[in-house]
């Protein structure tokens, strides 16, 4: 990072209120689901069941088997079909678990319930890792192994939600205030943190005063209202925001944990219930739905199945991108579906951009949050030079779109650091 750095940030209309206020709905996912034998790029899985078995909500059925280890739970019950190469949102075609959905949603709870207040560390850990609790933000790290850290000071509870149209997880504290907060009681106390901030934008007048008062008697527990800029709920940015540090690698290198809202609540749910993450709340929203809305759809739902249920597309020429529009992925087909750390359906009215050339301003640079110079290192990734892209650190670019969208030219600069990156990754 050099030294001379911008704003890192900026405020970005958000079109929240398309889906905040929306009443939250169930969508039945048909006939099939499909459950991505895949976690954060790994696809070393070891399925546990075969085709014909039967199986119900919370059967385990297959777990990730390499250095991490993340149990996978059928989200429905029904049979096996067998395993089908499916389009996943990262853009490459992944094995996936094919059930039939009988409809009835019966339950076996895998775990026994977990009673947090009377448990040590390492069975809360243990707890984390036998339910597959990742991060539920979109990076689907697994989460025991952040938790089984030593020296954390703060545990940053990540309420920002800054990526544009998504409410999702507004909508899950909403509806989980409780669960989220014996959540973060739980991670509290599993980091053995000195204390725990629940950071949320300052622009959500109405919930703060919410959040403050169901936390009031929660020891070592504040609510932090941050500001209405993006990147904030990049973890880079949220902790040096609330802590003024920076850091290398890893939160934990200044003492800092940083988990999800959602995922806070899905800890508290399973150790309450014994099941597991099944089912997910996801935003649908852009001006390419009819009906904007947040829903609950059961892990493996098909993207398409979900936009039927929201009204359907607007118009024919759309962009459909799994994830919000700063950091998600434009997808040609809906017949992607929903894992355990997907969030957001963002729908878009296809609107041609005609690029200029670029006009040298710098503000790519001024407002990269990883204080990168993306319109260098987009000329390094034209000449193909990867001595001049590694040292302008491309790999540490987390995608997140702010270039793109600050250009007063109009250029993609994401995509070109992303090719970039691509470059350099293929070189090792």
């Amino acid at each position: 990072m050099s030294f001379l750095t911008g704003p890192m940030r900026k405020h970005v209309n958000g079109h929240k209120d398309l889906t905040d206020h929306s009443e939250m709905k169930f969508v039945d996912p048909g006939a099939l689901v499909y459950l991505p034998l895949i976690n954060m790029g790994s696809t070393a899985y070891e399925v546990l069941v075969k085709e014909g078995d039967s199986v119900k909500v919370g059967t385990k059925v297959a777990f990730r088997k390499d250095h991490f280890t993340v149990p996978l739970y059928s989200s429905v019950s029904g049979t096996v079909k067998g395993i089908q190469k499916v389009m996943h949102a990262s853009l490459k075609p992944i094995e996936h678990l094919v059930i039939e959905n009988d409809g009835k949603y019966e339950k076996e709870a895998p775990l026994k319930p977990l009673d947090y207040k009377n448990a040590s560390k390492e069975e809360l850990v243990d707890f984390m890792k036998n339910m597959g609790l990742v991060g539920c933000g979109g990076a689907g790290f697994p989460a025991y192994i952040k938790y089984g850290a030593k020296g954390i000071k703060n545990l940053i509870i990540n309420a920002v939600e800054c990526e544009p149209y998504l409410t999702c997880d507004y909508a899950g504290m909403k509806e989980n205030l409780a669960d989220l907060v014996s959540g973060v009681e739980a991670m509290l106390k599993t980091c053995e943190a000195e204390k725990a901030m629940v950071c949320i934008k300052e622009t959500k007048k109405e919930f703060i005063p919410v959040l403050k008062e169901a936390f009031k008697d929660v020891e070592k527990t504040e609510v932090v209202a941050v500001p209405d800029v993006y990147p904030m709920g990049w973890e880079r940015t949220l902790v040096y925001e609330v802590t003024k540090q920076r850091y290398e690698k890893l939160p934990s290198e200044v003492g800092c944990i940083v988990s999800n809202a959602a995922t806070a609540i899905s800890f508290a749910k399973c150790m309450r219930t014994g099941m597991p993450i099944v089912e997910k709340i996801v935003t649908v929203s852009g001006d390419g739905v009819k009906e904007p809305s947040n829903v609950r759809v059961p892990v493996g739902t098909p993207a398409g199945v979900i936009i039927n249920a929201c009204g359907g597309y607007t118009s024919e020429e759309i962009l459909l991108i799994a994830g919000g529009p700063m950091m998600g992925k434009t997808i040609t087909s809906d017949k992607f579906v929903i894992g355990t750390y997907n969030n957001a359906l963002t729908v878009l009215k296809h609107v041609p951009v005609k690029a200029i050339a670029c006009l040298r301003c710098g503000k790519c640079s001024d407002h990269c949050p990883a204080g990168l110079q993306p319109v260098r290192i987009n000329m390094a990734e034209k000449s193909k030079d990867t001595d001049a892209l590694k040292k302008l650190g491309v790999m540490d670019c987390v995608e997140c779109g702010m270039c793109t969208y600050i250009c007063p030219s109009k250029i993609d600069v994401t995509e070109g650091v992303r090719r970039a990156k691509r470059i350099m990754a293929l070189k090792k």
